[in-house]
């Protein structure tokens, strides 16, 4: 018994010094990634195991042959148990990392659908007074006049149809979020997308004092679907010219790239602030604080350029953003 003691003393003791070295080294790399610590981790183990049964048999006096067995042994199943452990180990950090990530993704999500709701309730809301307001006044005959009768009319209408846009916008999101956009693809000339795109945003230019510009040739054919692809591109518009200050400007141009079409627009906004970058293809960001505030009433919901992103990646392709010297420029990415 007394053997017994002394020799799981020994064992005890030298894992221990093991189990201390490994100790400081996963100190000293607090810093690295999951996978070299679980590889460290199972070094240490290993070790211990390893140093606990070489100290054993010194004490024991083996002889050298018996020795060489003992340690060849050992060193062979510390190999094996290094490879699978490494092997799972990887798997157990990727597990991790992606776990992380996914509760990251969800809760950026979440906070998006709640920011939507808000931005949405808030959107509704005040119209939906303005016109209730409108419609007792007209129903209580406190307006007679026919000037303001007609004006109350007109606004109603505007209001209603402001309001039908955003429904629209959060269909079409639903719809991509849901996975139920399902595109009709065909040869479709960016010529004739963008020569719709320019009559759809001309009221709008006209009255912000904006000058939309298009490049006159150059423009590839891709494989789409054109009414999304012309929503694309008439989001794109509407959001450059609602942020570009009265005499400033919007350019359009399109090509070839690699194989891959590309179609960019670029404004005089003034620039996005580098921290909002990331963030301006997310639901109901609307970014007043870095570009020139829209006029009250033609604001839009926060939603066009998340429509834009689901539209584009539907495609197979990629929209960014980047800052120019006066502004910002949109470019989306196609196949070609």
């Amino acid at each position: 018994m007394t053997d017994l003691v002394l020799i799981g003393m020994y064992a005890l003791l030298a894992g221990a010094v093991v189990a201390s070295a490994g100790a400081l080294v996963l100190r000293l790399l607090h810093k690295h990634s999951i996978a070299v610590h679980v590889g460290v981790l199972l070094v240490v183990t290993v070790a211990a195991v390893a140093a606990g049964v070489a100290t054993v048999a010194q004490a024991m006096f083996l002889s050298a042959h018996d020795l060489q067995v003992v340690l060849l042994t050992v060193a062979a199943a510390a190999a094996v148990s290094l490879v699978v452990g490494v092997a799972f180990g990887r798997r157990l950090a990727a597990a991790a990392v992606w776990s992380a990530e996914a509760r990251e993704r969800e809760r950026r999500l979440e906070a998006g659908r709640r920011e939507l709701v808000a931005w949405v309730s808030h959107d509704l809301r005040t119209p939906l007074a303005g016109l209730r307001a409108m419609a007792e006044a007209l129903q209580d005959s406190v307006v007679t006049d026919a000037a303001t009768v007609a004006d109350y009319h007109r606004r109603i209408r505007v209001e209603t149809d402001r309001m039908t846009h955003l429904v629209d916008d959060l269909f079409e999101l639903s719809r991509i979020n849901a996975g139920a956009l399902r595109l009709t693809l065909s040869r479709v000339s960016l010529a004739e997308i963008v020569s719709d795109a320019l009559a759809a945003t001309a009221p709008l230019a006209a009255t912000r004092q904006v000058r939309v510009i298009a490049a006159q040739t150059g423009w590839p054919t891709v494989l789409a679907s054109e009414p999304e692809l012309a929503r694309v591109l008439t989001n794109l518009l509407v959001n450059s010219v609602r942020y570009t200050p009265p005499d400033g400007s919007v350019h359009i141009e399109g090509g070839h790239d690699h194989g891959a079409a590309w179609l960019a627009v670029s404004d005089t906004c003034g620039g996005i602030p580098e921290d909002d970058l990331p963030r301006v293809f997310d639901v109901a960001f609307r970014g007043e604080r870095s570009r020139t505030p829209a006029p009250a009433g033609t604001g839009g919901g926060g939603l066009g350029l998340a429509i834009v992103r689901g539209l584009v990646e539907a495609h197979g392709g990629r929209v960014g953003v980047g800052n120019t010297g006066t502004g910002c420029r949109f470019i989306v990415h196609l196949p070609g």
